[in-house]
């Protein structure tokens, strides 16, 4: 069964960069969608990104510009590189991988099966 481990999370200031990486254990990387969701206290999950298993990427409207999605085929790692951070970008961010082939929208959670244990990212003023 798939495992996924996300790193890289810490302390940023604002407008300054983070990149999360999420490796997949157990399987190839390229078999799955992934996408990367963030949850702040008292508040609901909330979508971020997501890259398909053909490569297609899809990305929050608070994200945009600002956050890049993409795979690593030879590492077997999904990163998420975020720039220009904002403290509203705080939250816990975590990693999740879905079947390849899906008509569940990409920014619903259920659209996902597999899930880290998450990445504290915070971002101060």
């Amino acid at each position: 069964q798939v495992q996924l481990g996300e790193s890289g999370g810490g302390l940023a200031q604002a407008g300054g960069s983070l990149r999360l990486s999420c490796a997949v254990f157990g399987g190839t990387v390229s078999d799955y969608a992934v996408g990367w969701f963030r949850q702040a206290p008292g508040k609901e999950r909330e979508f971020v990104a997501h890259i398909s298993w053909s490569g297609n990427t899809y990305y929050a409207d608070s994200v945009k510009g600002r956050f890049t999605i993409s795979r690593d085929n030879a590492k077997n790692t999904v990163s998420l590189q975020m720039n220009t951070l904002k403290p509203e970008d705080t939250a816990v961010y975590y990693c999740a991988s879905g079947s390849r082939l899906s008509v569940v929208p990409v920014a619903t959670t259920r659209r996902y099966d597999n899930w880290g244990q998450g990445t504290q990212v915070t971002v101060s003023s």
